[in-house]
């Protein structure tokens, strides 16, 4: 059954599940919405992601050119403006501003802003000058990854982009040895091969581990073993494209493997 709150908010009329703040007329402060969008497949966006990206009158976007892909896919005409890690505070500045005018969405090039893509500066900034600020969940690579691995899931770490050197990598490594968590990062094909090695050496051959590559895309591939095979099995076939590894608890069972 569901709750009091679930019933009332299907009991509502659709323009009222996400709109807020002056986009209901109101005089209070703009809402800053952060959005979801797909991480590679265009169809895996969310109802209310594409209302409240027609609706508002702003789009904070990471690249302003893949967001307005996204944009003309849906038919949406909604003005861009661009929010990236290098971003200065005066334009962050500007955004506030236009904050307080009304609502902005912030978007990132391909799924959930703020997790390991810019964000967190922008939505600081707004929660300080006091606005709220509304999330609209959807596509995560974390998450894709993590629901399609066949490793356990009742506790898992996310450490972001593994550190580029050999030195730092073991050093993260290191610190997941004795979890029972399972560890997800994300990773370059650049540099899949060296961070195997690393896992290899610091928590040995038979870890547990499933690679997603490319997910949701034209040649998805979720390779699940040890960290020895995926060594050997990456360094048959060249690395392309983006990479989410995950490395099992020091107690997990390989995926794919009967016990």
């Amino acid at each position: 059954m569901a709750c009091p709150l679930h019933r009332r908010a299907l009991a509502s009329p659709p323009s009222l599940f996400y709109t807020s703040g002056n986009s209901e007329g109101s005089k209070a402060l703009g809402t800053l919405f952060v959005v979801a969008t797909p991480i590679g497949n265009l169809e895996d966006i969310t109802l209310r992601a594409l209302r409240v990206l027609k609706e508002v009158p702003l789009v904070a976007a990471e690249d302003t050119r893949v967001t307005r892909t996204l944009l003309r896919t849906y038919d949406i005409h909604t003005q861009l403006a661009s929010f990236h890690e290098f971003t200065s505070p005066a334009r962050r500045g500007r955004l506030l501003e236009r904050l307080d005018d009304g609502d902005v969405a912030l978007v990132t090039d391909a799924g959930t802003p703020n997790v390991s893509d810019p964000g967190y500066p922008l939505i600081r900034d707004a929660l300080e000058a006091g606005h709220s600020v509304v999330p609209v969940p959807g596509a995560s690579s974390v998450l894709a990854a993590l629901m399609v691995a066949g490793l356990p899931t009742h506790a898992f770490c996310f450490e972001g982009f593994l550190p580029r050197t050999s030195a730092a990598r073991r050093k993260l490594f290191g610190r997941h040895a004795d979890s029972g968590a399972t560890l997800i990062v994300f990773e370059s094909p650049y540099r899949v091969q060296a961070s195997l090695q690393d896992l290899v050496a610091v928590l040995g051959p038979e870890r547990p581990v499933a690679i997603g590559r490319e997910l949701t895309k034209r040649f998805e591939e979720v390779f699940r073993g040890t960290a020895a095979t995926a060594l050997q099995h990456f360094t048959d076939q060249a690395p392309r494209g983006e990479f989410t590894l995950l490395v099992g608890g020091f107690k997990a069972p390989v995926p794919g493997v009967a016990a």
